[in-house]
This record gives structure tokens, sequence and C-alpha cells, in this order.
């Protein structure tokens, strides 16, 4: 997302590493920050499109190592949330290879909160929720509960879940979910064209398709949604583009 939620840490790490691999979800304004003469390989993975293997990923991270050139492993959001980054470490801790983890910010907290849309709320959630919305392969999960999920949860994140939206909500209502509970869904979340749509369960997938909504989105579902009328920050006292400038560090 925005350059402006990188953390100290990474923003460090732009500026010492030799080479670094970054994702899809990765933009030009972040890149722009790392040192010049750091070698850029891009191993992006979008649904639908050409992607990179995950184990041919994590093979070049260890052979970049073994040359001996410091890596930096860059991926938006957080590593470790539905982000792979646990996945490439203990592929990395297999071949001996030493590594470090720096949290980030993941969508399902910062894209949110520039939505005006509190994860959890006094008075309304004790808990939170969060899952994907497609497996490996890009079909809908398998493992989940639905019952559980629908009855459980107050509030529901759901990462990545454009493309079977209609089959998430449909299982939710199936199990108990109340079809008019409020819907948030948030396209390019913390970004410039960042869009929001408020919708419903049992009309979030029409609607969305309706107002040609486009990955990568984040998907919040429960009562928090009510409250985005009075804190949507971003949309009532700045221009979007403005306040994500004004975040950006240099």
């Amino acid at each position: 997302g925005a350059a402006g939620l990188l953390t100290i840490e990474v923003f460090d790490a732009l500026g010492k590493a030799d080479v670094v691999v970054y994702d899809a979800l990765v933009s030009g304004e972040i890149l722009r920050l790392a040192r010049p003469g750091m070698v850029m390989e891009y191993v992006g993975k979008r649904g639908g499109a050409p992607s990179c293997r995950q184990a041919d990923i994590t093979a070049r991270l260890i052979e970049l190592a073994r040359e001996g050139r410091r890596v930096l492993r860059l991926k938006g959001g957080d590593p470790l949330v539905f982000g792979r980054g646990g996945e490439e470490a203990l592929g990395l801790a297999a071949a001996g290879i030493p590594f470090r983890i720096m949290p980030g910010i993941t969508a399902g907290i910062g894209g949110l909160a520039y939505a005006g849309l509190p994860a959890t709320h006094r008075g309304i959630n004790s808990a939170v929720t969060f899952l994907t919305g497609h497996d490996s392969g890009g079909h809908l999960p398998d493992g989940l509960d639905w019952a559980a999920l629908a009855k459980g949860s107050p509030v529901l994140v759901v990462y990545m879940g454009l493309k079977h939206l209609g089959d998430i909500t449909g299982q939710l209502i199936a199990h108990g979910r109340d079809p008019d509970e409020p819907v948030a869904i948030v396209s390019n979340a913390t970004l410039a064209d960042q869009k929001v749509l408020e919708t419903t369960v049992s009309r979030a997938a029409a609607e969305a398709a309706a107002a040609g909504m486009k990955a990568p989105v984040i998907t919040v579902i429960g009562r928090v949604v009510e409250l985005r009328s009075q804190l949507d920050w971003l949309g009532r006292f700045v221009h979007p583009s403005a306040a994500l400038q004004a975040a950006a560090p240099g």
C-alpha cells in the first residue's frame, strides 16, 4: 500500500540490501526508496495472470543468498498474514540460510483504517476473524468451518475474496449469518485510487460486480461497517491523493 506505511526497519533495509525481490502489490513509489544501483527482481503472483511458482521464488532467494548477496524479500502488508512468508522462511531455514522477519501492516488492519473501518470496536465486537478467500490453487478453501464462522465471529475480514464472494456470502447465509448484515468492500486500500463499497451480505457479490470492484480487495463483514459514516476520515477531511502524499517519507 502507501509508502508512508512502511516500517522504519523496512525503509532502512531498502537502503542496505543488494537485491530486492518484490511482489505485485509493491508500488513504484516504494521501490523508488531503494538505494541507487540496487538490483530489482519481480516475482509477483496475481490471480488469473502468469505468475511465478512459489517453489521457484524460494529457490531464487536461496540462490541469491548463497552468492553472498544481502537480499530483501519485499511483500505487501505483513509477510506472515496470508503472505507465504512462513513458507519462504522455512525454505531458507532448511537450506541453512540466516534470515530475519520484519513485520508489516496487514491489509486487514491498515487497509480498513484507511477506509474508516475499525477491525474492533468496544460495544460491537470482542473478536475478529481473518480468513482467505482462496487457497493456493485459486479455489475457495475447503477446510473452513462455515457454521463456526457464521455464528461465532462478530466481524469477519476476508482477504482475496472477490472472485469467490458469492460463494463466501452464500455459505455464511446458509449457516445462519444475517443476510442484511453490513459489508464493506475496499479495493486498492491506502492508495490514491482506493474505492469502498458499502453493501450487505446478501447483495455483496452482485453489487461488487456492478460497481466494477477490482482486486486487490479486502472485505469486512459485521456491524463495525456502520461506523464508517463517522470514521471515513479520508473521504470527509482530505483528498485521498493529498493524504497519501503527505504520509509518504521524504
